[in-house]
């Protein structure tokens, strides 16, 4: 709770914690009387390990989806798409790969789902900065899918993702799972498909998604 707040006052980093540490407001909205110091916070945070945050992942997924289960809404979009976090830190996690802003520095490179419908968080996957979108996305995006349709049934579901997921592997997958699907992709890459889908502006050839 205390990491949640000090996000909403907007702090990021951990050291700024002390800006607000005899603050009676965030005392009285942790209901606290006395806030952790940094040394406190960051030694329990060390103490995350993989299941733990496997486990804080889940919770979050959760969350989301028995606000979506009381909503009830009858078609829902997902949104999947990747960042970059840098760091000028040896950060454990990090790694020098694709950062446009800053060449060459550290970073993370996480994956993000979220709901087109409501703007939440469905699920963020934290990977080393120097692993492209499509590395694994398979997976990740089978989970979610899955997962969804597993506890709402009902609902039509739909993906919109960039070019950086484009893979016939992808595209097989959800065929399969009859969803249906958005992908942006830079024609000059994809020449054969950028001839089918005139050839279906003309008439000639249907294309499916």
């Amino acid at each position: 709770m205390l990491l949640v707040v000090h996000l909403l006052i907007g702090y990021r980093r951990l050291s700024d914690l002390r800006y607000y540490q005899d603050d009676p407001m965030v005392k009285r909205t942790l209901g606290l009387k006395r806030l952790p110091d940094v040394a406190t916070v960051s030694r329990t945070l060390d103490g995350m390990d993989k299941t733990a945050v496997k486990e804080l992942r889940r919770l979050s997924r959760s969350l989301v989806l028995e606000r979506l289960k009381k909503h009830g809404p009858a078609r829902l979009t997902l949104d999947f798409d990747g960042s970059v976090i840098g760091t000028p830190r040896m950060t454990e996690g990090t790694a020098v790969g694709y950062n446009k802003k800053k060449k060459g520095q550290r970073s993370y490179y996480p994956l993000f789902r979220t709901v087109a419908q409501t703007g939440q968080v469905l699920d963020v996957w934290h990977r080393p900065g120097n692993v492209h979108d499509s590395n694994v996305a398979r997976g990740f995006i089978l989970a979610c899918l899955n997962e969804i349709q597993h506890i709402l049934s009902h609902v039509l579901l739909e993906v919109r993702m960039d070019w950086a997921f484009f893979s016939e592997e992808i595209v097989h997958a959800l065929d399969a799972l009859g969803i249906q699907y958005t992908i942006s992709v830079p024609f000059e890459r994809l020449t054969q498909l950028k001839s089918r889908s005139r050839s279906a502006c003309s008439g000639t050839v249907p294309i499916t998604t």
